[in-house]
């Protein structure tokens, strides 16, 4: 068996993971590579395999990083079939056409503005999305099956966001049983609206995710106080604007659910509440759906939704001429609008207007991966360019990772504790060089692991485990 890192090695987007024995090639996630120019010239190169010789597709989840190329192995003439949760299967349905429409319009811009030819074709089309979608095959989670006559696989609850899974896979080659473990994007524990990830026994080879591998999140107590603090004084003393760039799925729900429980215990004045993008309006009507993966606390707060209670200060905007209301709001406003590292979508118009205004604020609730405008803006940029204008930075920047889906390093070790036995070889991915390392370091001290930090396009070879040469693709 081999196992080739083809994204998400030391890096935090484009994960994509493929494993070949004598019997069968299949991937483990096929995403898109997120931050800047680069990212888009890598998205349009050819796949580094066959995508007709793939079998079958292992999805851990519906972001982007993770997902957001099947449409193009599709296109490229894959044609077997993508397993995931049943509530993964339900967002695809939207998060797929709506990449497709983000690839057609750039597309149709950059050929009008005549630059970046290599991204001046579209990397798939709504009609290829459609086609991807067709493939999907929806599965429980725990419960066992078959891809293919050499491989068992099983979905554990990861935590991360509706519908989100640790794959557990079982290879028979030569009679020789090994077990894979993919951990995708772990949540944190005990934070709002999901349940905990799942603890599992063991694992020959482990492959676990590291973005935030370096650092811990603060208290659930001290972030709440802290969206507290920016709130009132933003809104109410100030009189300026919230702008919250948040991924469409998962992020944007838990700050809904967040700010609307500080509002209903008056820990927050009640504000005026604007989410501003019809995939998180989507979304938000898909994890309604799903109650039974909801944590106890929001199983309540669903059901107390479902009773139709009055919201008078939640708003979803209907259409983009209702956004773009939203750009003569001038105080008092919170608003939530995707994408969550503002490189595409209607965030751009409202950091466009409010960016300038020192009375506003900006919470980023998340990881900024390296070349994006989200990570500019962490790191402290005087001034940004945005729809094609050069826009001072002077309202107040808050960056709160707690606010992130992902696990903390103390989580991540927790987890890893669980194991009964130390995987014979885990592999670190999905995290910026230091924080894969630190991760790393981490597991070797503390857990007397076998650690290895891939390089993208590394190979390894198994039972042998010898390390096929790195190769940098």
């Amino acid at each position: 068996m081999k196992l080739s890192f083809l994204g998400a090695a030391s890096e935090v987007t484009g994960s994509c993971f493929l494993v070949e024995t004598n019997n069968t090639r299949f991937l483990v996630d096929c995403g898109m590579v997120q931050g800047g120019q680069e990212a888009a010239e890598r998205n349009n190169k050819p796949f580094k395999f066959d995508p007709t010789s793939i079998d079958f597709v292992l999805l851990t989840h519906a972001h982007v990083d993770h997902c957001g190329l099947l449409p193009k192995l599709t296109r490229s003439g894959f044609k077997g079939p993508i397993y995931a949760t049943k509530a993964t299967t339900d967002l695809l349905s939207v998060i797929l056409p709506d990449s497709a429409h983000i690839q057609e319009s750039d597309a149709r811009c950059n050929a009008v503005q005549r630059v970046h030819k290599t991204t001046a074709s579209p990397i798939y089309t709504l009609d290829d999305a459609r086609k991807c979608l067709c493939q999907t095959k929806r599965v429980d989670y725990d419960q066992k099956f078959s891809p293919h006559a050499t491989v068992q696989c099983r979905f554990r609850n990861a935590g991360h966001i509706l519908g989100s899974a640790i794959i557990e896979i079982w290879i028979t080659e030569y009679s020789y049983p090994t077990k894979l473990v993919f951990s995708g994007d772990l949540g944190q524990p005990g934070r709002q609206i999901l349940q905990d990830p799942t603890s599992i026994k063991n694992a020959d080879i482990l492959v676990i995710e590291s973005t935030y591998g370096n650092r811990r999140h603060q208290s659930l107590t001290a972030t709440e106080n802290d969206m507290v603090s920016i709130v009132e004084n933003t809104l109410f003393e100030r009189g300026g604007n919230v702008i919250i760039p948040a991924f469409a799925v998962g992020r944007a729900q838990q700050i809904i659910y967040q700010l609307h429980r500080l509002t209903l215990e008056g820990r927050l004045r009640p504000p005026k509440i604007f989410v501003d993008s019809a995939m998180a309006t989507a979304v938000t009507s898909i994890t309604r759906e799903h109650i039974e993966l909801f944590n106890e606390e929001a199983k309540h707060l669903a059901e107390w939704h479902a009773l139709e209670h009055d919201l008078p200060y939640l708003h979803f905007t209907a259409n983009v001429n209702e956004s773009k209301v939203l750009n003569r709001v001038r105080s008092g406003a919170i608003i939530i609008s995707a994408s969550g590292m503002c490189e595409a979508g209607r965030i751009r118009h409202h950091l466009h207007h409010n960016l300038p205004r020192q009375e506003c604020s900006v919470i980023i609730p998340g990881f900024q991966a390296k070349g994006t405008l989200g990570r500019r803006l962490v790191d402290g940029a005087k001034q940004v360019r945005i729809l094609d204008e050069d826009i001072p930075v002077r309202a107040s920047i808050f960056s709160v990772d707690s606010l992130s889906a992902h696990a903390d390093q103390d989580a991540l070790l927790a987890w890893a504790a669980a194991f009964e036995r130390p995987p014979a070889q885990t592999f670190v991915v999905h995290g910026e060089p230091t924080a894969s390392q630190t991760l790393a370091d981490t597991l070797r001290k503390i857990l007397d692991w076998q650690v290895t930090v891939p390089e993208h396009g590394h190979e390894v070879l198994w039972p042998n485990f010898l390390s096929a040469p790195k190769k940098h693709v």
